[in-house]
């Protein structure tokens, strides 16, 4: 009878296919109805603004996320609309992600019953795998990209060395939509060295790397064409390193207009850092970042830490020869996977050390991770199924908060309702003013021009960080001649109003934002005194006060 069930265990199930599929629609569907349920966010507001004037690049990232994005031009204002692209790329990942685990060896009626399906919903029920199919990011275009490309590595480390020539194409968009696609190159030499290093001495491996260079070439010559502003850009940011300054057509009317310093005036446009460091970090400081990024990664895997973690448990009392004997994974798709898991967390752990990494930034190690995971944990289904279910319950109360503030989160749980409420009536009101209107924040100009079409909101120059809208093309920036006949409104968060250098505040009005609740209009004020003290609090913890204040011309 022993016998009889392991043979029967090794047989190939004709439909070994249907719970991978299974997890893909549920989840998919899953993320189609959160797409619909979250308001947008800022920086989905951004990239979407974006998607109305593409082009070969912006300020902030390749074109990839504006092409995502392009619902928004079809459908203004509709969220779901907007996100289409994004959900229909997370889509098509875990449907590549699919395919490239069962090229791996991971089919579910192997030596590990059920290793595929683990593998999708490690990746699909994660907190950083739900995040990726609903909002529209760049990590949602570079996703795709990645496991594409490692699925043509992987055909092309196993004897298809032709199969170099769709690698480089996969890797050339992977480069237009973000440039950490970058680390793909060191993960493919890697695998190459370990698997196939004959595969040097051939053609196929440098006519993929040109392909993906004529891919990104357009990208290439926009940057030389505008001062390498977003290489040069997302290096610093990236790096906490110097790149020099970085010259806008904003640039100018900052220069004009920025207010000599005050109590009340704002502060200059943020320069870049100066020769004079601060001193580095010691080395308990180091090791102490580096756990706080590592413990980051666990905290995004969310409830699925704890049937990882059980089964690890399980793991560690079993012989390492029962082990090796299990393991299904072919060499070169061992070596691929190993390398795309490994190389991107080792690298932002070091980065972590001496720089600030955001969570989103080795994102792309998580598919191959989690079919690692899968081989070697084993975790028990129904353990992680429960799991899963755990995490998508959370994150569904957690998305209805967001649509409708209905949960009694404290303050500093709500960073949902302070990307997303009370800017749907904000736009409603600003549709109504006469005459030019600007914001200090390039946020909160993308919101703006998201929820209404009458006004092309800019942002005005030197107050808060550069942004595309520096460049003067998703909107126009302020045009001073104009404005001196015309005169304008702004909308900002600051208290008092904004010092202008040539104009001076007449009017102005707040709204106070508090969760659940109608937007607070107090009455126009004359601006020469903060509003903020003569307006009282509605709530007692506000989302957001902002601040309308109309300019007219000092020199008429």
């Amino acid at each position: 009878m022993p016998h009889r069930n392991a043979a029967r265990r090794a047989m190939p199930n004709q439909h070994a296919w249907r719970w991978p599929l299974a997890v893909i629609v549920l989840i998919s569907l899953w993320r189609l109805a959160i797409a619909a349920t979250v308001p947008v966010t800022q920086d989905e507001a951004y990239y979407f603004d974006w998607a109305r004037t593409l082009a070969w690049g912006y300020f902030d990232h390749p074109p990839g996320v504006a092409l995502l994005g392009w619902g928004t031009v079809l459908a203004p204002g509709s969220v779901l609309a907007a996100r289409l692209g994004g959900w229909l790329a997370g889509t098509l990942m875990l449907l590549v992600l699919w395919r490239l685990l069962w090229r791996c060896g991971l089919r579910d009626q192997t030596a590990v019953p059920g290793s595929l399906s683990t593998a999708l919903l490690l990746t699909g029920a994660s907190l950083t795998g739900v995040a990726a199919g609903v909002l529209t990011t760049p990590d949602t275009a570079l996703a795709l990209c990645w496991v594409l490309a490692l699925h043509e590595g992987l055909a092309a480390l196993s004897e298809q060395r032709w199969r170099w020539l769709s690698t480089g194409a996969a890797v050339g968009l992977g480069l237009l939509s973000k440039y950490s696609m970058l680390l793909i190159g060191p993960v493919f030499l890697w695998a190459i060295l370990a698997a196939d290093a004959r595969a040097l001495r051939t053609r196929w491996p440098y006519l993929g790397a040109l392909i993906a260079l004529l891919l990104f070439a357009p990208n290439l010559l926009w940057n030389a064409q505008n001062d390498w502003l977003s290489l040069r850009f997302q290096f610093g940011h990236g790096f906490s390193t110097e790149v020099g300054t970085l010259h806008l057509p904003a640039d100018a009317i900052a220069a004009q207009t920025q207010a000599p310093a005050t109590s009340s005036a704002p502060a200059a446009a943020p320069q870049p850092p100066t020769s004079a460091a601060a001193p580095a970090p010691a080395l308990s400081e180091r090791l102490a970042s580096v756990a706080a990024f590592a413990g980051t990664q666990l905290a995004l895997l969310g409830l699925l830490t704890v049937p990882l973690l059980l089964a690890a448990v399980r793991r560690m009392r079993r012989a390492p020869s029962e082990i090796k004997a299990l393991y299904p994974l072919s060499q070169p798709a061992r070596t691929l996977l190993l390398a795309a898991a490994l190389f991107p967390l080792l690298l932002f752990a070091v980065l972590a050390s001496f720089s600030e990494v955001e969570p989103n930034w080795p994102a792309m190690y998580l598919p191959t991770a989690a079919a690692l995971l899968a081989v070697w944990l084993r975790p028990r289904p129904g353990e992680l199924i429960a799991a899963a279910l755990a995490n998508l319950l959370l994150l569904s109360l957690y998305s209805v908060h967001a649509a409708t503030a209905a949960l009694p989160l404290g303050d500093g749980q709500n960073r949902i309702l302070r990307e997303t409420h009370g800017y749907r009536e904000l736009a409603a009101r600003v549709a109504e003013l006469p005459g030019p209107i600007l914001a200090d924040r390039y946020q909160l100009a993308a919101m703006l021009n998201f929820y209404q079409s009458r006004h092309q909101v800019g942002q005005w120059p030197g107050l808060t960080r550069a942004s595309e809208y520096s460049r003067g093309r998703i909107a126009p920036l302020p045009d001073l001649e104009q404005l001196h006949t015309s005169g304008f409104w702004l909308l900002s968060t600051k208290a008092a109003p904004v010092q202008l250098r040539g104009f001076t505040p007449d009017v102005s009005q707040e709204f106070i934002d508090c969760a659940g609740a109608p937007l607070q209009e107090a009455p126009p004020a004359s601006a020469s005194f903060s509003v903020a003290s003569a307006t009282a609090q509605p709530c007692a913890h506000p989302l957001h006060r902002w601040h309308l204040t109309h300019y007219h011309s000092l020199h008429p």
